[in-house]
C-alpha cells in the first residue's frame, strides 16, 4: 500500500485551509508557499475537491477557497478519495486476479489491511488535524515565551552578580 504526494498533499492542504477559514477565503498561493507545494498541482487538487463538494471556490478579490461543509463532516478518507487516491494493499487492485487470474494466497490478508486502514480514515476528520495543529502552535508560543522570560532572567542574574 503506497499513499502518494496526491493524497498527501490534498490532506495537508486541506489542514491549512481549515487553520485559516476563519479570516475568510484563502488563498492557494498562500497554501503553496506555506506548505511548499506547487501552485499548479493545487489547483488540480483544489479543483477534484470542489468537483466533490468539499471545498467552494470565491471568485474575484479577496477570493480564494473555503470548506464547503463544516471541519467535522470532512474525513481524511473523503479527501483521498476525491483526489482519486486508491487507498490499495493489493497488487491486484482487489480484483482478485493477482496471481495467474486468481486470488494470491495474501489477498485476504491484504483485503482486510485495506478494510483498516479505510475505517481509520474515515474516523479521522478535518476538525481533529486543525485541533491538533492549533494545539501544536499554542505550545510552541508559550515554550517561546517560557525561553525569553529564562534568558531575561539569565540575563538579570548575570548583571546582579557582576553588579
Amino acid at each position: 500500500m503506497r499513499l502518494t504526494t496526491k493524497g498527501r498533499f490534498a490532506v495537508t492542504a486541506m489542514i491549512d485551509l481549515g487553520m485559516r477559514q476563519q479570516r475568510g477565503p484563502v488563498t492557494l498561493a498562500g497554501i503553496s508557499d506555506r506548505q511548499r507545494i506547487s501552485l499548479s498541482y493545487l489547483e488540480q487538487l483544489f479543483g477534484r475537491l470542489r468537483r466533490q463538494g468539499i471545498v467552494d471556490s470565491v471568485r474575484g478579490p479577496g477570493g480564494g477557497y473555503t470548506l464547503a461543509k463544516p471541519m467535522e463532516d470532512i474525513s481524511v478518507a473523503s479527501i483521498i478519495r476525491a483526489v482519486d487516491e486508491p487507498i490499495d494493499a493489493t497488487q491486484c487492485g482487489g480484483l482478485g486476479n493477482c496471481h495467474d487470474e486468481r486470488e494470491c494466497m495474501t489477498h485476504e490478508l491484504w483485503t482486510a489491511l485495506n478494510a483498516r486502514i479505510y475505517d481509520y480514515l474515515e474516523s479521522v476528520n478535518l476538525a481533529a488535524l486543525v485541533q491538533t495543529q492549533l494545539d501544536k502552535k499554542a505550545e510552541e508560543i508559550v515554550d517561546t515565551r517560557k525561553d525569553s522570560r529564562r534568558q531575561v532572567g539569565s540575563a538579570e542574574l548575570k548583571s546582579a552578580m557582576l553588579g
